[in-house]
């Protein structure tokens, strides 16, 4: 392990080689300077981890020195060291940023431990700063599409306010990273960012997690706890899975919005909380105030922004980048020698449909990662649900002399005359059925649910099924 370097700007020979010998015995690099301007070219170009500093000096004084330094890299820890200590120098060297202030003289035990301190806050800073950077490349939205342009702006826009917003989607699209992306460029980034699955937790303890409760205010209770509500005050508490709150709780969670206090299960005390709150859901939210299980009052309250994530199949050119992202992502998380992939394999990652939506490609990439045995990792590496469609071969159409073959569209009269199971018959009918209806209706989804007597989530569940889209057969 490399020694930690320490830079002492000292005027006084004798206090430099004094402390000279204390750290070499205790294993520190020295460095020495008698002067300021000495000193700062000695941290400009040694980058010490640690600067013992000495205020009265002749020319520049350790007070300019400290801001220098501090201007120069604010990382550095510096100590102030100063023969006529005062309450006002040992506040000012503070406030411009010194770690410690010690006078003199001083004992060699004293100057240890507050460079052992100092070293070991640098040491959390910068593992806090590694973990951040980690936690944002986790969270980093890929993508080049309109579809995740758009959603770009509106978090742009939504990120400097209070309001909250309302974030809905399909399973597995990334609504999380939203929410994140949100959080993380708001005025209230430095606090904390507080999760909540709404589906996770049964529903008997869902309102002591959101609240909290006291000590004895049910069975089991034999401890107070704070409330997630309580935990993200002065920040923000992502609400995922709303959807799927009881009425109970959404009424109290409306309280919370309209009110900013919250009361703990078993207490009459409310308790004021500043939170902004953004939600989650892959439920139509307006459906559900139609059936009667979703509060219309908490829905508009939840929605003030809303910001739709489109499905992946919708954003094929984000999915080139997403793979390669998660290639590079899991060969560090999992120590693993980086691999390159083909640009058939691409391909074909980039035809296949992604039913779970960004999860099940960074799943499938984490696979590829960990068990493709070679370097490279080709089309027979991949999952056979992906490489299927690419065994067919794609042509130039007839009328410029290409050949060849083009799968026929699940669905088409090829489909009927094949069709060997009484099910396929009607699957591929179905299907036939469902395409006409919305080629009627300009391919408006909320029109063709209502034209054919079906609700609109059912709609897009046998789109999804018949892997129907106006792309390819509109």
């Amino acid at each position: 392990m490399p020694k930690s370097r320490v830079l002492v700007i000292d005027d006084e020979a004798a206090i430099r080689d004094s402390l000279r010998m204390t750290l070499e015995y205790e294993g520190y690099e020295f460095l020495g300077a008698a002067t300021g301007q000495e000193g700062l070219a000695l941290a400009e170009r040694e980058a010490p981890d640690l600067v013992l500093l000495d205020v009265k000096m002749p020319g520049m004084d350790g007070i300019e020195v400290l801001e220098r330094l501090r201007n120069m890299n604010d990382a550095v820890p510096v100590i102030v060291v100063s023969g006529h200590g005062t309450i006002q120098t040992a506040v000012e060297a503070t406030k411009k940023g010194a770690f410690d202030f010690i006078e003199k003289p001083f004992a060699s035990e004293r100057v240890l431990v507050s460079l052992r301190n100092a070293l070991d806050s640098r040491q959390l800073r910068d593992e806090v700063r590694t973990l951040k950077k980690a936690v944002e490349v986790r969270h980093q939205m890929i993508g080049e599409s309109a579809g995740l342009k758009q959603i770009m702006a509106a978090i742009g826009r939504a990120a400097p306010t209070n309001a909250t917003v309302l974030i809905t989607g399909e399973s597995g699209v990334g609504k999380e990273l939203v929410a994140r992306t949100i959080h993380r460029n708001s005025l209230r980034s430095r606090e904390r960012f507080v999760q909540v699955n709404c589906a996770a937790i049964p529903e008997e303890l869902i309102e002591s997690e959101l609240f909290g409760h006291e000590k004895g205010s049910f069975t089991g209770a034999t401890e107070k706890q704070v409330g997630k509500f309580e935990q993200a005050d002065r920040g923000t508490i992502f609400l995922d899975e709303v959807g799927d709150m009881s009425a109970k709780t959404q009424a109290k969670v409306l309280r919370v919005l309209q009110e900013g206090e919250v009361e703990r299960l078993g207490s009459a005390r409310t308790i004021k909380v500043d939170v902004r709150v953004i939600a989650a859901t892959n439920k139509n939210l307006e459906e559900e105030i139609e059936k009667g299980h979703f509060r219309e009052d908490l829905y508009f309250r939840l929605a003030v922004i809303p910001i739709h994530v489109p499905p992946l199949r919708e954003r094929p050119e984000d999915v080139q980048l997403l793979v390669r992202h998660y290639m590079e992502y899991f060969s560090r998380e999992n120590n693993v020698r980086p691999k390159r992939i083909t640009q058939a394999a691409l391909d074909a990652l980039g035809r296949y449909r992604w039913k779970g939506n960004i999860r099940e490609l960074r799943n499938t990439v984490e696979r590829l990662n960990i068990m493709t045995s070679g370097e490279v990792i080709d089309i027979a590496d991949l999952p056979e649900s992906v490489r299927s469609p690419a065994t067919w071969t794609a042509v130039t159409n007839a009328g410029s002399g290409g050949g060849g073959l083009t799968p026929p569209k699940p669905g088409s009269d090829a489909d009927q005359a094949k069709a060997g199971t009484l099910r396929e018959f009607k699957e591929n009918a179905e299907r036939m059925f469902l395409v006409g209806k919305l080629r009627e209706n300009g391919w408006n989804i909320s029109k063709t649910a209502e034209v054919i007597g079906t609700p609109r989530s059912n709609l897009y569940k046998k789109l999804e099924q018949y892997q129907i889209s106006q792309e390819s057969d509109g």
